[in-house]
């Protein structure tokens, strides 16, 4: 048994009367945590419409009384897929065990009177019998051929109106859509004669035949987001026009891994409904995925609140097993502690029957989450924002998205393993005030920033702002291709004179070498440590430089293209300084030639690599409001309480067993899973005196010297709680 507070019954009425004290607010801002209960069995489509055993015991009524014993504050409940209605339709087939019963209707009148919300999960984007029976709503490739997708520009919307219409008639309380996405590769549709004509229209040329990559895709990317954009909205409309009360949230695929291939863009469809709802799982988006989706939704929809999905199941939502208790503590407690409210995915048996060990474990999660409502929802204290550029990320990813997002990807890893607290920030709606939140501002990569967004780094950092710089950020014209002179020159302080085509590259710091101490303090000297990535040549013209960029050697072989590349080889001769140091107005600009985001993601990741690009914050902010020591496998967030002066400190410990060899695929092997909670030191410094430390578990051990804070913990998430 995990070490939690003896006050957590009284703690969970506690909040219990304070959320009904507040039911006047919508029920997304009363609920920390909620249920998605849907039927395993037809969610590829196409089942069979003539089993009886399918959903035979899928029954509503049960559902809420589980639900509500686990402490979930409300029920996300599977209503339609591709194939099916989960109630009595007029438009839809029903699931075939479910005879003349209506698990909806049974949902609704066992919630009557308890101030649960029921919110109907209803599918857009699953092929299945009901495409089959509408061909005429279906996309259509370059070459003209189905692609086993719904045409968001054709009348299925019409349809989708009538669906929700029926409903909305048995008094729910909202609607989860999913999934609102144009497909997870190619073929990019659509090519129908509908969205052939409309794009004529709006654009006065002919749909590209093709991911042509140049103006006519550039207008045919612009086409897809808004034919994203317009389904939702309207469809978000018509619901609110027959029940404004109703909620509306979408499945977002904004956030990486996604897209341009899905016809999202992070902002532009994240503000669609009335909050953004995302889904995390280590089996798809890894464990340093679960927090930061959580700030990227965060970044999407500033203000907002934001839902973020999981499961009980150990791999993916419809495989039927039941995860350990502390494996689901640590994702729940992640996504908490980073502002989030949360909903448990269960998919029932295939006859609908439900997993009691699975609702003890979620009730016992859920209650501990309750008990610790308080210490939940505060502003973040921001380090670093990361600079995430949709831009870059479509035409300098195009169809290998995750090469460039490698970058971002490991600038959040690398923040996360040096316990530096930080925050997305999207190109999209990014301001001033946005930047100024963040004391450094983090650009991985960023290859593709247009005059504004330059102008506005300018302001920031003339503002005293710091800003970090990496790999090859600037260097790429809107349309993705190499700028004869780097967009970010003046505030490089430095002129481009190539880009090494090598992403084996190594960095070297001199013997005696110092950057006021700080920058390769604790990097070995005179020893070339590899860097993955892509990097750069600069010539100095204001920046002051140091260290040393150097190329990999080539074989004979390689020079030739006998041999390939994708095994580094050792260091060569220096092309280039590694380190770049440009004042500007109040601020600065720090200018990595190579790219230590890309290589802390990668598989040739070092240590080295990471801890350089931390020491470059530490260099730009050397004096935090808090520093955090921490093993690396402990994720950490801090918020802050102003009113009431009081600062949190979360810790939440991914601990998961060693897995052996698998079957296939080696060497990628399946993460394993959280048994136990670990037992780890952890301290914290502050830049001024601290009034009172307290944490919420009792086994914690506490000890305080002067400013610095010391504590051991055993358990999966611990939060310390310091008065100022």
């Amino acid at each position: 048994m995990n070490h939690r507070p003896l006050s957590i019954c009284f703690a969970a009425l506690l909040s219990f009367v304070s959320s009904a004290t507040a039911a006047g607010e919508p029920w997304f801002r009363r609920h920390l945590t909620g249920m998605e209960v849907g039927p395993t069995g037809a969610q590829f489509g196409h089942s069979d419409p003539h089993d009886g055993r399918y959903c035979a015991r899928f029954d509503g009524a049960e559902i809420v009384r589980r639900a509500i014993a686990a402490h979930s504050g409300y029920l996300v409940l599977w209503v339609r897929d591709g194939d099916y209605a989960y109630y009595d339709s007029k438009l839809l087939p029903k699931a075939p065990g479910l005879g003349a019963r209506d698990p909806l209707r049974e949902a609704m009148d066992e919630a009557r009177g308890r101030g649960f919300p029921i919110i109907s999960y209803c599918v857009v984007q699953q092929a299945g019998h009901f495409l089959k029976a509408h061909p005429e709503w279906e996309m259509r490739g370059a070459d003209g051929k189905p692609i086993g997708r719904f045409c968001l520009n054709s009348g299925y919307l019409e349809a989708m109106k009538g669906i929700v219409a029926e409903q909305l008639a048995y008094g729910i309380d909202g609607f989860h859509i999913d999934m609102l996405d144009q497909g997870f590769g190619p073929p990019y549709g659509c090519w129908c004669g509908t969205c052939r004509a409309q794009f004529e229209k709006e654009f006065g040329r002919a749909m590209p035949g093709g991911a042509t990559w140049d103006a006519a895709w550039d207008d045919m990317l612009e086409f897809r987001y808004r034919t994203s954009e317009g389904f939702e909205r309207q469809l978000a409309a018509h619901i609110k026009s027959l029940n404004p009360q109703a909620t509306v949230d979408f499945n977002y695929h904004g956030n990486p891994p996604f897209s341009f291939e899905v016809g999202q863009r992070p902002v532009q469809h994240a503000g669609n409904a009335d909050f953004v709802t995302g889904e995390t799982g280590v089996w798809g988006f890894s464990a340093l995925g679960v927090g930061l989706n959580a700030q990227f939704y965060r970044a999407s929809t500033p203000g907002r609140p934001y839902q973020v999905a999981i499961q009980r199941g150990v791999r993916m939502y419809h495989d039927q097993t039941t995860r350990p208790l502390a494996d689901i503590r640590w994702e729940l407690f992640t996504l908490l502690a980073h502002g989030a409210f949360v909903t448990m995915v269960d998919k029932t048996a295939f006859d609908g029957a439900l997993d009691a060990v699975a609702y003890d474990r979620i009730g016992e999660a859920f209650g501990e989450a309750r008990a610790k409502r308080p210490h939940f929802g505060q502003q973040p204290v921001y380090e670093v924002g990361l600079y995430y550029s949709s831009r870059s990320r479509d035409w300098l990813g195009r169809e290998k998205p995750m090469a460039w997002m490698q970058s971002f990807l490991g600038a959040h890893k690398a923040m996360a393993y040096e316990h530096i607290p930080f925050g997305v920030v999207l190109d999209e709606n990014a301001t001033l005030e946005t930047l100024q939140q963040f004391p450094v501002v983090l650009l991985p990569n960023a290859g593709i920033l247009s005059t504004t967004e330059i102008a506005l780094f300018r302001r920031y950092v003339e503002a005293g702002g710091k800003l970090l710089v990496t790999g090859q950020s600037g260097q790429f014209d809107r349309m993705g291709q190499p700028l004869a002179e780097s967009a970010l020159s003046e505030l490089v302080g430095a002129k481009v004179t190539g880009r090494l085509e090598s992403v084996d590259n190594w960095v070297r710091f001199a013997e005696g070498h110092s950057s006021k101490g700080v920058v390769a303090d604790d990097l070995p000297r005179d020893w070339p440590f590899l860097v993955k990535g892509p990097a750069t040549i600069y010539e100095t013209s204001t920046a002051r430089a140091t260290g040393e960029l150097l190329k990999p050697h080539r074989t004979t072989r390689q020079r030739e293209g006998k041999e390939g590349t994708e095994w580094p080889m050792s260091a060569d001769a220096p092309a280039g300084p590694a380190l770049l140091i440009n004042e500007i107005g109040q601020g600065m600009v720090l200018t990595l030639a190579a790219s230590p985001d890309f290589a802390t993601a990668s598989e040739h990741h070092t240590v080295e690599a990471r801890r350089l690009l931390a020491n470059a914050v530490r260099f730009l902010h050397p004096s935090p409001r808090i520093k955090i020591t921490a093993p690396a496998n402990v994720e950490t967030v801090i918020t802050d309480d102003p009113v009431n002066r009081i600062l949190r400190v979360h810790f939440i410990a991914y601990n998961p067993t060693p897995q052996t060899m698998p079957v296939k695929d080696r060497p990628y092997v399946i993460p394993g899973l959280i048994e136990d909670a670990p037992m780890f030191r952890a301290a914290i410094t502050t830049r001024e005196p601290l009034k009172d430390v307290s944490a919420l578990n009792r086994s914690t051990e506490i000890k305080r010297e002067g400013l610095r804070v010391e504590a051991i913990i055993n358990d999966i998430h611990e939060v310390l709680v310091l008065s100022y």
